[in-house]
């Protein structure tokens, strides 16, 4: 397509052209007149040179304006010609420049500050692909994949715009919501991880806090009146067997229902821990010697990986020694007869196997009163739960394999 420039000076030049032809006819005529003619073509020729030069300069400079846009130069400017129009055209150029020099630092600013915010974010942020695949995502989420694979799964079977609360190794509950944003044209999906558990377990304290002391101020004011009707019976007079057998299984079984709710109570009324240096590996052993009677009944042998010299935590002794003899107990209970649990050490972290049957409902395991023993209290594993919370240590109970069940216990 011809352009503005040539399209003006083929229309000066024809319009020449045709005036120094008529001129010719003048000069047979009147060589005076042929004179003043040739002198206001000469006078013409000039005028719209310069007109082509002020009509063609501000083309260029836009032109040279339009290319640094391209290449985002926004400190491109120009300088004033004394030229009015061309003074407007060079105004409002410099005045868009401006512009669109403060929108991109503010772009570039608000766009370092999102990756900060997303980079430092207690929250985890995973961004997929076009496609649904893994693509970017923040330390937060980085680390929440690395502890617990499954989480990716999870994440892909959201629907957009869904929201959906999940539990995937019975300790920690997560939050997650999948949303899109559009990407040249084309949207794209991202999935914010949100850790529920501390306001969750406050929650459900809180609760069976309040049931705990319900149910123990009643079993109490049923015990004492009991307790002493028994006494007061037994002292009056004399009983035989069957009475007397009858009144020992009562007063038994008052103790039975006693110690129930003081186990119920040392879960709501548990101390801060009151930490000290503390010998992983003695305390260890010193817990599996406790328990190794109860396990040879049960021919169920203990194998140990730990290491020789003393591995040091700042624990309470008396907390981590309940919470080792109720993790010892569950393996046994879930073995039945016959195998093996082992501890081992590795570093700052503390494996327990046992070949038992494995977990049949994770999402369960550290819930209050949740047992799958007919008569079972569901406080040990929460005992377990609340003790390691406090102490703030990070703790799963997972089934490997066949016969391959560990709780682990990161120190640290």
């Amino acid at each position: 397509m011809m352009k503005l420039r040539t399209k003006y000076l083929l229309f000066v030049t024809i319009l020449h052209g045709v005036a120094l032809m008529l001129t010719y006819f003048i000069f047979r005529e009147n060589r005076w007149l042929f004179l003043v003619s040739e002198v206001f073509i000469a006078l013409s020729l000039v005028v719209a040179w310069r007109l082509y030069r002020q009509l063609i300069a501000p083309l260029k400079m836009l032109m040279q304006g339009i290319e640094a846009i391209r290449d985002k130069d926004f400190n491109v400017k120009f300088i004033a010609t004394g030229k009015y129009e061309m003074d407007q055209l060079i105004s409002i150029y410099n005045q868009m420049i401006d512009q669109l020099r403060q929108e991109r630092t503010l772009q570039e600013q608000q766009h370092f500050f999102l990756e900060k915010l997303i980079q430092t974010s207690p929250t985890g942020i995973i961004i997929l692909d076009y496609d649904g695949q893994l693509q970017q995502t923040n330390p937060r989420a980085q680390q929440l994949l690395q502890t617990l694979p499954s989480l990716l799964e999870e994440v892909q079977a959201l629907g957009t715009g869904e929201s959906r609360s999940i539990s995937l190794n019975g300790v920690n509950t997560y939050k997650l919501q999948k949303s899109h944003f559009i990407d040249r044209g084309f949207p794209r999906h991202f999935v914010m991880v949100e850790e529920l558990t501390a306001e969750i377990l406050a929650a459900e304290k809180n609760v069976y806090g309040k049931v705990i002391r319900m149910m123990a101020h009643e079993v109490n004011n049923t015990i004492g009146p009991v307790n002493s009707i028994i006494a007061s019976t037994l002292q009056a007079q004399p009983l035989n067997a069957q009475h007397l057998s009858a009144l020992e299984v009562a007063a038994e079984r008052n103790q039975h229902l006693n110690r129930f709710m003081r186990n119920f109570a040392d879960l709501v009324k548990l101390p801060p821990p009151d930490r000290k240096r503390t010998d992983l590996s003695a305390l260890t052993r010193q817990v599996a010697l406790l328990m190794e009677t109860q396990a040879a009944e049960r021919d169920i042998r203990f194998s140990f990986r730990l290491p020789v010299q003393a591995v040091w935590v700042q624990a309470d002794s008396q907390q981590l020694e309940q919470v080792l003899i109720n993790v010892i107990k569950n393996s046994m209970e879930a073995i039945g007869r016959d195998g093996e649990i082992s501890f081992g050490i590795h570093g700052a972290t503390l494996v327990i196997t046992d070949t038992g049957s494995g977990i049949q409902d994770p999402a369960s395991l550290f819930s209050p009163f949740y047992s799958t023993k007919p008569d079972g209290q569901g406080i040990g594993l929460t005992l377990v739960r609340e003790i390691l919370l406090h102490h703030g240590w990070d703790f799963s109970l997972e089934t490997h394999g066949e016969k391959d069940t560990r709780f682990t216990i990161r120190f640290g």
